[in-house]
Order: structure tokens, then C-alpha cells, then sequence
């Protein structure tokens, strides 16, 4: 498949779309046999090659002439592979098949959940909104109790009764009651979701119509502000702990020691100059009292409120919070991003809160559109035949249910049999008992793939982009084929057409110099000096090399096969030896030490034929398909006829485009 994916005539998933002029569209660029290649055809495919629109309009008219060429080859084997019937091939459409599915079911995830509830964040993102809630939680007395009792509530609202005095009287989330129940500021993406929509929908100063339900409880909320969004702010502050050096809190000194910041600011001395002198933040105060970048609900709320409202190389007054008195700058304001570079962050987001829903409420969709069941009849047929059975072994009840439908949808039936195979080769399931809820759960996940896929298999009749996607595989597929049947396999290998090659192309397979060579080997200095005395004294060099303590030579006693000269420090030394059989002095190297010798010196050459044969027999297959795939295409134009108009690609790009 790997290779197959590789030969594509273009990138199968760079979607590009020329928008020009009905006249400039229908230029004929090249025609043959009884088709043309509209302008607007080659724009698209020339964009889609070259990566994108601006790159293919600031390109040379030499590169369209040449595009054209491959371009107009290509639609001639696709004209070829339709000759022969490819489209109607049963291998070749079920390839397709496979495919589509394999690709469609990553591609409904990515383009029609992730890709739409993202970009829906990112507009929402632009805004954030502070909002205070009355909350009723679920006791007891159960769900519909809570929902009444709520809605009895925001009734009150509706008709009079003021939303904070109601908070402060009957609200049940403790930590936002005594602030009348603010919440503070946030964005899409931080609170549940439902709550957060809630919200995006609410104008500013007015009570949401309808109680939301969260995994919390229900709300009734109200929206207190909504303004345009600052994604970090970078500041600086100035700490004045409560707490003296002694540890008794001393907030007379904090406050004397305040004045004296305030009087140096006032003063214009330098920030960070003041934070390093006074500030008793320790993680800061050697930075100049820099924070970094942080974002809204990061820091406590007093200081996320002033920080916030700051403009770039303001100074605040005074804030006073659980750490002491602080005086901050804010230094940079960062910019909203764009979509693109926002993209991961937003997946991220998506994926730790709402995914999990969102995917369960398209699965839920298409089980709704294929008339999706579970058969809990067979579920417990299978538990009673398989009472304290481990999955994974031979499944009792097979001769009697295994063709039964476990579940079913559309024209899909699982049988027992197909289930159970997916279900032992799992490691999710394989080695527990049978049980209705392990059951169920392999269903819901074997399922939840061939919901998928099944919807893949006509996504390309409701979705152009992938019915572009789908186009290319197949015409990859179909190029493919035609590569095997017209090139790759006529292309015949024997020694004599390989030797007539080598001949011909001796000049290009060479050695360059090479020496050989082997080495005593030690990690102490005392036992190589004892070994080159050894030497000097006339002992036989490979016996000691025999010796070696190089774990990857043992088995060939320290020999080294040929090396090009230059390709390591050894091969440099040794090749500055003068006879066959010479040897170095005890060499310093990482680890150890080495005695290098002179066994061969082979000087630059032209390989002999079975040397290069490896060699020769690539270059031979390379020219052969070279000169087969340049046949065909002449065949193809003998047949076709094809014309291309290369004054016409001048015109090319040249509309305006969206």
C-alpha cells in the first residue's frame, strides 16, 4: 500500500480550490482522444502540486510547460486504465473499498467532529464573558425534584425578584454565593459546556431564559459583562509581604514599606530596579519582578482583575490580596492567534472536555440512520454457554449460535463467530470472563468502528472533499496497475543484459583507495606496551590480535575488512604504512589503545562485474523501466493523439483568485 501511496500523481489530501472567470475556466489547455484539460483543471492540479495558490501563480511559464507534459501523461493512463475496464475490476474496487472505509471513518472524526466544534471554539474565543450563577444540586429527592425546584426559582426572577438577592438566599455553591455568585472571567474551552454556550447566547446584563443542566447541578446564570479577549498578558509586580522577617504578620511595616515603592515609582525609578530592592517574591524578585506570560484565571482574582485591565507600561495602584500588597506593570499584551497556529491547542482543549460527547452523539446519529440493535437474547446465550469461561480460548456454543447476529445495521450483520474473533485478539477483553458488561463493551467498540466505516463507504456522494480524495486514490491505484502491467513487470533480468550494461557503464562503478587491516587491542596503557614489546621481540602479530579486547572483533581476531581511505581515523594511519605487514606504534584512542597492521592496500579501480553486480542490476532495472514507461507513453500518444496548447498556459493564473 506504502508504495502505492507514494506513486500519486499529487498529495492526496491538498485541497485547493481555483475560483476564475466561466471564459478563463473553459480554455482548453490540452486535448485528446475526445477530452480536454481545462484551464481550470490544470490551475487545480498545478496547485495542488506545487502546495498552494500563491506558490503556483509566482511560478515560471517553463514550469507550466512542463506540467503540462506530465500532467497530460497522466490523464492519458487514466484514459488507458478506463480502455481497459479498471473501474470495473473487483480487486481494484475493493481496494478502493478498504480504503475508503480505513481513510473515511479518521476523516469523519477529524472533518466533521473536531474540525466544525474548533473552529466554533476559536470565533467563541475571541470573547470572554464573566457571569454569575445560582446553583441547585441534585440531592435525594433525584434530577426531577432539582430541575423544579430551579426553575421554580428562575420563574421568581422572570416575574421580579432581583438574581443576586435570590443567590444569596437560596444558591448551593458556597464558593460563589457570597460574591453574589460570580464566577469571574472566562472563556470557551474552561467551564462545562453547556454552561459556557449558555452564556455565548446570553446578552450582556441579562438572565439566561432556561436553567442549564451541568454535571454539576442546575444553574441559573446571569451574564455580567463580555468584552473582546486578551489572551496572556505579561507583567511584573512588586510583593510587600504581610509577614516580617521575624514570621509575625506585621501589616503597619507592609505598608510603610509600600509607601517607600510607591515614592520611588512616583519618582520614575526603574521597575525592576524597585522590585529588586523591595519585592519579598523570591521567584521573582532577581528577574526585575517578571511573571512571564499568564492568562486570565491563573492568578488570584484581585490580581487577575487589575493585571487585566492595565494597558501595556501602566502601573496599577495598590492590590491587595491573600499574598501581601503588590504594584504590577503589565509589559506585553499578546495577540489573538490565527486559527492555524491556535489549531493543536484547540484539539487539545476538545479532546480533554467535550470530545467523548460529541463522539457518542454521532454515534448515536448513525446508529439512529442504520436502524443499529443489539441482540441481548444471543448476549445471554453466550454468557450461559460460556458460565466462568476466560476469553481468549475456544468459546463454548459456537456450532449453535456462531452464525447468530450479535448486532446489526443496514446491510451489516456481526455474527457471534466474527465477534468473538475481534474480542480474543483483543487485549482489552482477552483473559476476562464473559460477562454482559465486557459483552457490551466490545460490542459498543466493535460496533462503533463499522458505524463509522459504513458511513465512509457514501460519504463521497455528500462530501466533495473527500469524493477529491477518493478520486485520487483510485486514479493512484489505476496507475499503479498500469505501472506493473506495462513496465515493471516487462522488465527482464539476466546475466548477459547485465553484463552488456556493465560494459557500457563500467566507468561509474569504482573503488575508491582502500586499505585492510588488523588490530591488537587493549583498555590499559601496561598491557599494550607489554604486547608491542612482545612484537619487538618476535611474536606473531595475530596470534596477540587474537587477544583483542574489542568485543566486536573477537570473532575475526581484530581484522577490519577493506575501508575507503578517509572514511575513519585508522584507515588514515594505516594507509601511511609502507609495506604489507607493518605496523604502528601503540595508538591512543577512545577507550584504549591500539597496534594497527598493514594487510592490504587496494588503489582506486573500476569493479570488476561481480562486484558491481548489485549495483548494475538497480542502475539496469532503473534504465529498463525508464525506457518501458517512455514506450508506453509514446503508445499512448500514437493512440490518443493528444495536443497540448502551451501558449494558452501564459494565461495561466493570471485571474483573480479567492
Amino acid at each position: 500500500m506504502s508504495l502505492r501511496i507514494s506513486i500519486l500523481f499529487t498529495a492526496l489530501l491538498a485541497f485547493l480550490f481555483v475560483s476564475c472567470s466561466p471564459e478563463h475556466s473553459k480554455i482548453v489547455v490540452a486535448e485528446y482522444s475526445n477530452a480536454t484539460i481545462t484551464m481550470e483543471e490544470f490551475e487545480k492540479a498545478y496547485a495542488k502540486n506545487v502546495g498552494s495558490l500563491e506558490a503556483a501563480a509566482d511560478d515560471s511559464f517553463e514550469n507550466y510547460k512542463n506540467f503540462a507534459d506530465l500532467y497530460t501523461n497522466f490523464k492519458l493512463k487514466l484514459e488507458d486504465a478506463k480502455t481497459r475496464g479498471y473501474q470495473n475490476d473487483p480487486m481494484l474496487n475493493q481496494e478502493l473499498t478498504d480504503y475508503k472505509k480505513k481513510v473515511g471513518s479518521s476523516y469523519i472524526l477529524e472533518k466533521h467532529l473536531v474540525e466544525p466544534n474548533i473552529k466554533d471554539w476559536y470565533e467563541k474565543r475571541k470573547t470572554e464573558i464573566r457571569a454569575s450563577h445560582l446553583m441547585i444540586r441534585v440531592d435525594s429527592t433525584g434530577e426531577a425534584a432539582a430541575s423544579k425546584y430551579a426553575q421554580s426559582l428562575l420563574d421568581s426572577i422572570k416575574n421580579g425578584a432581583r438574581f443576586e438577592d435570590m443567590v444569596l438566599k437560596y444558591s448551593q455553591d458556597q464558593f460563589s454565593k457570597p460574591k453574589e455568585g460570580d464566577i469571574f472571567y472566562f472563556t470557551a474551552g474552561q467551564l462545562p459546556y453547556e454552561f459556557e454556550d449558555a452564556c455565548y447566547k446570553t446578552e450582556k446584563g441579562t438572565v439566561h431564559p432556561q436553567v442549564v443542566k451541568t454535571r454539576f447541578g442546575y444553574h441559573i446564570i446571569k451574564v455580567t459583562d463580555k468584552k473582546v479577549r486578551v489572551p496572556k498578558i505579561k507583567a511584573s509586580h512588586i510583593l510587600i509581604s504581610y509577614m516580617n522577617p521575624a514570621g509575625e504578620v506585621d501589616t503597619a511595616s507592609a505598608l510603610l514599606t509600600m509607601d517607600s515603592v510607591l515614592t520611588e515609582l512616583k519618582a520614575n525609578k526603574d521597575f525592576s530596579e524597585v522590585a529588586m530592592k523591595y519585592s519579598d517574591d523570591t521567584g521573582t524578585k532577581d528577574k526585575g519582578g517578571d511573571l512571564g506570560f499568564f492568562e486570565r484565571r491563573m492568578m488570584v482574582q484581585e490580581f487577575d482583575e487589575t493585571a487585566f485591565n492595565l494597558e501595556v507600561g501602566q502601573v496599577s495602584n495598590v492590590v491587595k490580596t491573600n499574598f501581601g500588597l503588590h504594584v504590577i506593570k503589565v509589559t506585553e499584551k499578546e495577540a489573538y492567534p490565527s486559527f492555524e497556529a491556535d489549531r493543536e491547542n484547540l484539539k487539545n482543549l476538545l479532546k480533554r472536555s467535550r470530545y467523548p460527547e460529541l463522539y457518542a452523539e454521532l454515534i448515536d446519529s448513525y446508529k439512529k440512520e442504520y436502524n443499529y440493535s443489539i441482540n441481548e437474547i444471543v448476549i445471554q446465550q453466550m454468557i450461559g454457554y460460556n458460565d466462568s469461561t476466560v476469553i481468549g480460548g475456544e468459546m463454548n456454543g459456537l456450532n449453535e449460535i456462531g452464525n447468530s447476529a450479535i448486532f446489526s445495521f443496514a446491510n451489516h450483520k456481526e455474527t457471534v463467530n466474527d465477534f468473538y474473533s475481534k474480542l480474543k485478539s483483543d487485549t482489552e477483553y482477552s483473559g476476562k470472563k464473559f460477562s454482559e458488561d465486557i459483552l457490551k463493551k466490545g460490542i459498543n467498540k466493535f460496533s462503533e468502528q463499522a458505524l463509522l466505516e459504513e458511513k465512509a463507504l457514501s460519504l463521497d456522494k455528500t462530501d466533495a472533499q473527500f469524493a477529491d480524495l477518493m478520486k485520487d486514490y483510485q486514479n493512484g491505484i489505476f496507475i499503479f496497475k498500469l505501472q506493473e502491467d506495462e513496465v515493471w513487470n516487462k522488465v527482464s533480468i539476466d546475466s548477459v543484459k547485465l553484463y552488456d550494461y556493465y560494459q557500457k557503464n563500467m566507468t561509474k562503478y569504482t573503488w575508491q583507495d582502500r586499505v585492510g587491516y588488523t588490530e591488537i587491542y587493549a583498555k590499559k596503557d601496561s598491557v599494550i606496551q607489554h604486547y608491542y614489546s612482545l612484537l619487538k621481540a618476535g611474536e606473531d602479530f595475530d596470534t596477540l590480535a587474537a587477544k583483542t579486547e574489542r568485543t566486536q572483533l573477537k570473532d575475526k581476531n581484530g581484522r577490519y575488512d577493506l575501508q575507503v581511505v578517509g572514511s575513519s581515523e585508522f584507515s588514515k594511519i594505516v594507509n601511511n604504512l609502507n609495506q604489507i605487514g607493518d605496523y604502528t606504534e601503540p595508538i591512543p584512542n577512545p577507550g584504549g589503545f591500539s597496534i594497527l597492521r598493514l594487510d592490504i592496500k587496494d588503489p582506486a579501480r573500476i569493479k570488476t562485474f561481480e562486484e558491481a553486480k548489485p549495483e548494475v542490476s538497480g542502475g539496469f532495472q532503473e534504465f529498463e523501466s525508464k525506457r518501458l514507461e517512455n514506450e508506453y507513453i509514446e503508445s499512448l500518444k500514437k493512440k490518443y493523439m493528444p495536443i497540448i496548447n502551451y501558449d494558452e498556459l501564459r494565461k495561466a493564473f493570471k485571474q483573480n483568485v479567492n
